[in-house]
């Protein structure tokens, strides 16, 4: 398989106690999954972390092996328990500096905001040997060391960091999906979604059931990298899902 023909893939680790908490509701992770689609490459695991350096040294070990990117939200900031930096430079053996070009970027940006303090001195500490990404909105830049890039935990934040790294990542083709509703139980189905999904190389098949209007039915979502190959997947689907006596609706229920 080619390069642009394989599925490149990426994780995602959320770091932060007020995540895990409830006290603050997570978007990074659609807007991420949705930037790296239109790179080519495919989401294929999010873990959300607490603010401890063992559970993000795991992570990243973990992750950054399995999966072509890894990306971390959150932990970077000014405060003593921004982490991120520490764990993630351990993780991949490397020793913490102040970057030079981070600190040149945040003294510009505090000249007239009150000047470069200990706390705002903490955003330009990166592992060595680490990449800046670009930060428009507050000056404190993301990072990038291999195949690990460390984004700001402010969904705002890191909506400008990825419009710095769009078209720098490596990828294949953009997945494309399409989506067929159904009023049937998954139980009743699961074996015409395995078979249909085995015979179609390239393709993937995923299953959301609901309950509504007092009764079950699910969305299947038809993935693949290919025009032709989804097509054909979806009509077998539906052929089989019309065979047990079932009507579908395209763009689900």
């Amino acid at each position: 398989m080619s390069n642009v023909d394989r599925i490149w893939t990426a994780a995602l680790v959320v770091i932060g106690d007020e995540i895990l908490s409830g006290r603050t509701h997570d978007r990074n992770i659609a807007q991420i999954a949705s930037w790296l689609q239109v790179q080519g490459i495919r989401l294929a695991e999010v873990r959300v972390v607490a603010d401890l350096e063992d559970a993000i040294i795991g992570a990243v070990d973990t992750l950054r092996a399995q999966h072509d990117y890894l990306f971390t939200t959150g932990g970077i900031g000014p405060t003593h328990d921004d982490i991120t930096v520490d764990a993630v430079a351990k993780a991949l053996g490397v020793s913490v500096i102040v970057h030079p070009e981070a600190r040149a970027i945040l003294e510009d940006y505090y000249s007239t905001r009150g000047g470069l303090n200990e706390g705002r001195l903490r955003m330009a500490r990166a592992p060595a040997g680490a990449d800046l990404i670009p930060n428009p909105m507050s000056g404190a830049p993301g990072l990038k060391i291999g195949n690990v890039y460390l984004m700001a935990g402010v969904p705002a934040i890191t909506a400008g960091m990825l419009e710095g790294l769009t078209g720098t990542l490596e990828g294949g083709l953009p997945l494309i999906s399409e989506t067929i509703g159904c009023w049937v139980a998954e139980s009743e189905v699961a074996d015409l979604l395995g078979c249909t999904e085995r015979a179609h190389e390239g393709c993937q098949i995923g299953s959301y059931p609901f309950f509504r209007e007092g009764r079950v039915g699910a969305n299947f979502v038809v993935r693949s990298t290919r025009r032709d190959a989804l097509d054909a997947c979806i009509a077998v689907l539906i052929t089989g899902l019309k065979a047990l006596g079932k009507d579908c609706t395209p763009g689900g229920i």
